[in-house]
This record gives structure tokens, sequence and C-alpha cells, in this order.
């Protein structure tokens, strides 16, 4: 999702030791030598155009990446990779890349049985596409007049809203492309969802600091909660019942509200150590999964009945270089996957909470993240104005990814609780590792929860964590 623009993220770290080719030879000799030395070796040498050209235009801050092909002396250019990118040998997945908007590609979604894509952008349109031959199959008209932050679709594939830094939210008829409404608030909205059940719209507010609940079909105001949060609100969305909100915000804190009691059921303070930029639930609703500017992923046990006084927490680490921006889970719950300010894109194995692999290919930061109903297919949205269709339906047949699990010892079992297959490590001797899935894990580890009180902190209990997982 695209974070307010008032603060700025944490940047992938980069570090160059080299001197800027403009500064004078001495400062980056290693040692000292005459004038008449430097003369008489330099005479020796006789330094291309091309050559001179690209020291001229290196950025030392981007030393990892390549030079522009045309900057390249003649017998070094190599043909551009058309079907596997910037993949690391082992690791390749074929991909497809979506190009048609002029800016920043804030948003993307699968749809109509994962039969089209849907995209909002900075450039102020909200489009349909063809995955199948890259076209764009519809761009919605009466378009918003500022930049799409993040758009949203009924589970039916019936109707499309988008909120813009206009002001308003939007809402059209997906088949005919038709304009149906047109709510306009009197601050900026940064995230908007549908409910899954298609009757409600939540919107959350950047500088109110809270959220909006609609009625999607009479176009009526629900509920209103200003100053639910601190800070701006990043993201929010509807639990798959319908029934709860969740949001994250600036300020670092996760609330889920009720929507029939109109009441906030659940608080977690300093739920990371930075702004949390995206959340997404499980499709059991039992879970919710946080990305945050802090480049780490957590994993909540929010299930109804059972908030915990002391918030149980599995840690996604060392998945990203720089801020996440966008977290969604499979289906079934089996993976995760998150998108960075890095320009890459991460495949979580949930159940032992480790990076299964990295996609690598954007130019620029990823902003959202998809994946199809059939787990097959994977949408990344990027600032560098596209979005990629990754192909993943045979990752565990990819040598890195077999590789890895070779190096690590992970074999494959059966949650004795919910039959969820998972991995765990050869090496584990406990008895809870072998026969539980790390949801029913959580679950186990969870403490009752504390009736005199209707939040719980960010702390953390003393017992162990699953294997590849970290408590803070």
């Amino acid at each position: 999702m695209a974070s307010p623009p008032r603060c700025s993220p944490t940047a992938p770290d980069r570090e160059c030791k080299l001197p800027p080719p403009s500064a004078p030879a001495s400062e980056y000799c290693p040692g000292k030598l005459s004038w008449g030395t430097m003369a008489r070796a330099l005479g020796r040498f006789k330094l291309s155009i091309p050559h001179t050209h690209l020291l001229a235009t290196l950025d030392p801050l981007a030393l990892d990446r390549e030079p522009p092909p045309h900057l390249l002396p003649e017998k070094h250019q190599v043909p551009e990779k058309l079907i596997w990118g910037d993949q690391e040998p082992l690791s390749k997945i074929p991909f497809k890349i979506l190009s048609g908007h002029e800016h920043t590609v804030s948003t993307c979604h699968f749809c109509v049985d994962d039969t089209k894509l849907l995209s909002g952008s900075y450039d102020c349109t909200v489009k349909l596409w063809d995955p199948v031959d890259g076209s764009v199959v519809r761009d919605f008209e009466h378009r918003p007049k500022a930049p799409v932050v993040e758009c949203s679709i009924t589970a039916d594939s019936s109707r499309v809203i988008a909120a813009s830094y206009d002001k308003t939210v939007r809402a059209w008829d997906l088949e005919t492309g038709k304009l149906l409404w047109k709510v306009r608030y009197d601050t900026f909205i940064v995230s908007c969802k549908f409910s899954p059940d298609g009757k409600y719209v939540v919107s959350g507010f950047d500088v109110d600091h809270g959220i909006c609940i609609m009625d999607a079909e009479n176009i009526t105001t629900v509920s209103v909660i200003k100053d639910h949060h601190t800070r701006s609100i990043t993201s929010c969305c509807f639990d798959p019942d319908s029934q709860r909100v969740a949001s994250v915000s600036l300020d670092r804190c996760i609330k889920i509200w009720d929507v029939t009691s109109q009441a906030t059921l659940l608080t977690i303070t300093k739920a990371h150590s930075n702004a949390i930029s995206n959340c997404c639930f499980t499709f059991s609703g039992h879970f919710l999964c946080t990305s945050s500017w802090d480049k780490n992923l957590k994993i909540w046990n929010v299930h109804t009945g059972e908030f915990r006084n002391r918030g149980a927490c599995v840690t996604l680490m060392q998945g990203h270089e720089g801020s996440v921006s966008s977290c969604h889970f499979a289906r079934d719950s089996s993976f995760l996957i998150s998108g960075g300010f890095d320009r890459t894109v991460a495949i979580w194995d949930v159940a032992e909470g480790y990076r299964k692999l990295s996609l690598k290919g954007h130019n620029d930061w990823v902003m959202d993240v998809a994946i199809s109903n059939n787990k097959k297919w994977i949408l990344s949205a990027s600032k560098d104005r596209t979005m990629r269709l990754w192909n993943i339906e045979e990752i565990d047949e990819i040598p890195l990814v077999i590789k890895y699990k070779k190096a690590v010892g992970l074999k494959l079992k059966q949650c004795e609780r919910c039959d969820r297959p998972f991995s765990i490590f050869k090496s584990d001797t406990s008895s809870e590792m072998f026969t539980q899935c790390v949801f029913c894990r959580i679950d186990t580890r969870g403490l009752p929860a504390d009736p005199s009180s209707s939040s719980s902190s960010s702390e953390r209990e003393n017992s162990p964590p699953p294997r590849g997982s970290k408590d803070d």
C-alpha cells in the first residue's frame, strides 16, 4: 500500500566506500606519487569515451545496479532478459510484465475467478487487465482527480471501489464500467476495503486518524470513529465474517473494531518498532498479519473470544532489506507473501516462519501484492509503473527452494488439530513441534483473556517460540 507522503520510510541499507568521480585524484590514490610518475603512467593508457561517460554517470549509492546498456562498451553489452528477469540462477520464476500506467502502481488485485486483474495508480486511473495478453480491458471513466491510493473489489467481482487523494471514494460496476456512486470526505482517505459480504465499505482517514464504515448499498454512514488512532491510519480491512475491522497506523498500534457492538475489541500498543504499513486476516479470521517499516512482519492471534492479555505473536524476520509495504495470505494460509521497498516480493513458509523465496525484478518499491485463489499466481504492483504476474505453480520444484529445504533439514507433516500441512525441522524433538502447525501452536501458547482489560500490550510469553520464528 502507498505510505502517507508526510513520513519517510526506512530505505534499504547500502554502503559505498568509493570516492565520487569528481574528487581530485590525490584524494583516492592509495599511495603518494609524484606528478612526474603520474604523468608517465597515465600516458601509457588511452581511456575510451564510452568509459569516461560511464564513470561520470555512476550513482555511488547504487553500485549493485547494472549501468544503462547504452553506456556499456560494445563488447560488454548483454541482451535484455525477457523470460526470467533479474532472478538468482537457481530461482527462475516465469513472469509477465504489465505496462500501461504512467505513474506508481499503488494497488493490485485478482478478480473474476482469477481471469482478470485490477490496478490503481498515482496517474489517477483504475484499470482492468487481461492477464493472458497483458492488455487493458477497461479504463474506468469519471476517474479521480488525484492519485489513487487503494482499490477494492467485492467477492463476486461485481463492484469496484477506489480511494483517492482528492478525498473521494468512488464505486463502479465492473462489467459495464458505469460509475455507481461517489462519496466525498473532509479529509484525505488513505485506505478503503469492501467487506467480504459486499455490504460495507471501510475507509481509513489520514488527518482525523479514524475510520468510517459505510453501507455500500444505501450509501449511508454506519459509524465514524475519529481519533481511533493517535496518528494517521495506513491500512484497514474487514475480517472474513464482515463483523470486525482491523486498522493499523503510523502510531505502531493495532486496533480491532466490532461493527455490531460499535466498540473497540482489541488494542495492541507498540506492536512494531516503526510505523505499521499494512494488515490482512487469514481466511479463517483467527489470525492477523501486519507489515511494518521496521522490516518485519508479525502474525497475531485475534480469534473471537480469545483476545490475549499478552498478544501471542510470530515474527517473520530477515525477508526484506527495507520497509515492508504490503502482505497477503494464501486462501488456505499455507503461505504468505509480502512486498518491500527493497524492490522484492518475499514468499514465506508460514508453518515455520522462514522466507521460502525472494522474487526480484522490479526496478523500484513494491507497493502492493496479491495471490490468486488457486495459489498459482502472484501479482505485484510497483513504483516502477508496472505490475508483474509471477507463476509460482512449480515453486517447490525450484532448485533454490529444494536446496534450502535440504540445508535446514525440513520435512512435511500434517497438523493433528486442523489437518493443515506444515514443515518441521528433522532435528526437532518436541512432540508439539511434530504434531501442530504454527497457528495451533500459537493457540496453545496463548494465555487466558483478562476480563478486566480490553487491550493487550506488546509483551510476549516466556514460552519458547516455534522454530524459524522469533518473539520480541
